[in-house]
């Protein structure tokens, strides 16, 4: 097996709680205003081997994932830091940037404290066919 390389846990700017989520299981939501254009945090976890990761989401359900788009990917699962819950939304407000070994969250706009952070994840390894939840006005029905 090849060494898998752990990035670090990265501090999360601006304070988050995790909370049930009306869009999928538990959420991040805001403890406090997050003003627009603003970094709230790197997303730390194991980069593993794309072949590796959709073996864990084909076997064990594993969705805490990210692609790199370099054969390799982001596996947050078991990351303690509170951005691997920021849900899917089609009206998202924060985005996600991702490089060739590191994944960062930006707001898109002010974030209101109590307001869950969602994030567009765009094209997942559910190739389309799991319904969305996210209740947006513009929602794509399919993730």
């Amino acid at each position: 097996m090849a060494k898998k390389l752990v990035t670090p846990e990265y501090k999360i700017i601006y304070p988050l709680r995790v909370a049930k989520s009306k869009i999928a299981g538990k959420g991040a939501y805001a403890i406090e205003n997050i003003p627009a254009r603003k970094k709230l945090g790197d997303l730390g976890g194991v980069i593993i081997t794309l072949r590796e990761a959709r073996r864990l989401v084909k076997d064990l359900g594993v969705i805490n994932m990210v692609e790199f788009g370099n054969g390799h990917a982001l596996n947050a699962s078991l990351n303690p830091n509170d951005l691997r819950f920021i849900n899917h939304s089609c009206g998202p407000n924060t985005y996600m940037r991702v490089t060739h070994n590191r994944v960062e969250f930006y707001t898109l706009r002010k974030i209101k404290k109590g307001e869950e952070l969602t994030c567009d994840y765009g094209e997942t390894h559910h190739d389309g066919k799991l319904p969305c939840r996210c209740g947006a006005p513009n929602c794509r029905k399919f993730i």
